[in-house]
């Protein structure tokens, strides 16, 4: 199985700006992601993905292959991930390179393993399922089974749809959120299904201390605070 590393990092970011070349602990952001993904075993090719050209030459400072440019209308704010995959999926076909699959590695998640990213392709690969995810373990407090919404009267419905919550945290059934910091995503899944998911997706349980996704400055503060504990 033939898989194709992509980092997406455009140069818009809002929360923190210019976050993908701001120095996180001496490396730039794209960096952390990149170092993780050229020290995997199971990524053929790994390749950049962005409208900015200081971002592109980062990206290749830090050994990352950036064979095109992202088209700006590809790069707004509102731009979902799923069109900036096929995107450049599509765009390496025309130069005669097809993958069988697709590890997405975004730079938001600067700490992710190398061996994760392997485990995850590994699993994808002698799975049936169309993608494998990294997800974390939800705390008891937000599991499904005690969550509510707040019906048009007010009143409270839980998430499950069962009349009463369960009673004891020691019944509550194990539940996932994804983490972000890894999908692993079969080619037809992406441009057949048009979907980074597909019909059935397998989730890899990531180790909570490695997880932080900056999307805003306290975000980036803990990314620190998180690097700062792994060294010392």
């Amino acid at each position: 199985m033939r898989v194709l590393g992509l980092i997406p990092a455009r140069g818009g970011s809002k929360g923190v700006a210019r976050k993908n070349v701001r120095m996180l602990c001496g490396k730039p952001l794209l960096q952390w992601t990149a170092e993780s993904a050229r020290a995997t075993s199971t990524l053929d090719r790994i390749v950049l993905s962005t409208e900015d050209e200081e971002i592109a030459s980062v990206g290749r400072e830090c050994g990352l292959e950036v064979p095109f440019l992202r088209p700006m209308e590809l790069a707004l704010d509102d731009t979902p991930t799923l069109p900036v995959v096929q995107h450049a999926m599509r765009a390496l076909e025309r130069e005669g390179d097809r993958f069988d699959a697709v590890c997405l590695l975004q730079p938001t998640n600067p700490f992710r393993r190398p061996s994760d990213i392997d485990a995850c392709v590994e699993l994808l690969g002698v799975s049936y399922a169309d993608s494998v995810v990294s997800i974390l373990r939800v705390p008891p407090e937000y599991n499904p089974h005690w969550v509510y919404f707040r019906a048009h009267d007010g009143s409270l419905v839980l998430s499950t749809g069962e009349t009463e919550p369960v009673a004891r945290r020691q019944l509550l059934p194990s539940a996932y959120h994804r983490d972000g910091s890894i999908y692993v995503t079969r080619r037809n899944a992406v441009l057949e299904q048009r979907s980074l998911y597909g019909m059935r997706v397998l989730g890899y349980e990531v180790d909570r201390a490695q997880a932080v996704n900056i999307d805003t400055p306290a975000d980036w503060n803990r990314a620190e605070a998180m690097m700062q504990e792994m060294v010392s």
